[in-house]
């Protein structure tokens, strides 16, 4: 199993890493007691047999009202309970952080007890530091952008290859039913070849042998994919080091059964090969 603990300075990106890892795969709380880590890990091993606490993470951090006393016994406790953990600790500039403070308008956990935002920052940061030295990793995220905060956590705890970090589904409709509402790439193959108009191919699916053979017997369905596989070479990459975590490609034909079939199918293929985790789905075929 692995067990990530996120803590660290306020406003530095605990709540956004957690997210970040959320859409990796780990099962994600925020703001957990320190006091209640223990049983909550205790759970997870119980469950990680199952698949569904193979990778858990939480933050806990300053909100907690808790000593860090508290937090280096329950880690103790973790060691005796055989649980290897990771200590993710998150920080950046005080310049850094006031500025985000005041860019959300959100107010600092110690500012509740009467201190500046500047002085809450110089405070949080010495109350922190025996945490820093204890540390797995520190990552700063100071002038990170989003993408790139999301790439270094990549590198940290990503699945396998960054290819498998990127979830793509790709899937064939029909235009008449209307375009999929969560497509982020649309293209219309509608100008290909129509087997609907053959009719031995007409009752039959892109998925079938007889209607690839006849759609790729022509020369623009070869070019069509050709010019997809060069694009999607091109795109993904730049996805994933931009840290996006899912992609839905939509290729849409008349009635959704026939031509975007059988390219969806060709495109998932060459996907796949690639190395990144696809879904193949077909919404109109049974229409």
């Amino acid at each position: 199993m692995e067990f990530i603990i996120i803590s660290g300075m306020s406003g530095a990106g605990k709540s956004s890493a957690a997210a970040f890892l959320e859409d990796l795969g780990f099962y994600c709380v925020d703001n957990l007691p320190v006091a209640l880590i223990p049983s909550f890990a205790g759970i997870c091993l119980a469950g990680a047999g199952t698949g569904k606490y193979s990778r858990v993470a939480l933050v806990t951090d300053i909100r907690g009202g808790q000593t860090f006393d508290e937090l280096f016994q329950t880690l103790d406790s973790l060691k005796e309970m055989n649980l290897e953990y990771q200590l993710l600790y998150i920080e950046a500039s005080d310049e850094a952080i006031i500025n985000r403070y005041k860019e959300t308008r959100h107010s600092h956990p110690l500012c509740r007890q009467g201190y500046s935002l500047a002085e809450a920052v110089q405070l949080e940061r010495i109350a922190l530091e025996p945490v820093r030295h204890r540390a797995t990793h520190i990552l700063n995220s100071t002038g990170l952008t989003l993408s790139k905060f999301r790439g270094e956590l990549l590198r940290l705890f990503g699945m396998g290859t960054p290819n498998e970090s990127i979830s793509i589904s790709v899937t064939s409709f029909g235009f008449k039913h209307g375009i999929p509402r969560d497509a982020d790439l649309v293209f219309d193959a509608r100008f290909l070849p129509n087997p609907y108009y053959i009719p031995e191919l007409k009752e039959c699916t892109g998925l079938e042998e007889s209607v690839r053979t006849f759609l790729f017997g022509y020369r623009q369905t070869h070019e069509f994919l050709r010019h997809l596989e060069d694009l999607f070479a091109f795109l993904l990459p730049q996805y994933v080091e931009e840290g996006k975590s899912s992609l839905t490609i939509a290729i849409g034909c008349t009635g959704g059964h026939h031509r975007s079939v059988a390219v969806v199918h060709a495109v998932a293929d060459f996907i796949r090969q690639k190395g990144y985790r696809v879904e193949e789905q077909h919404r109109d075929i049974n229409k």
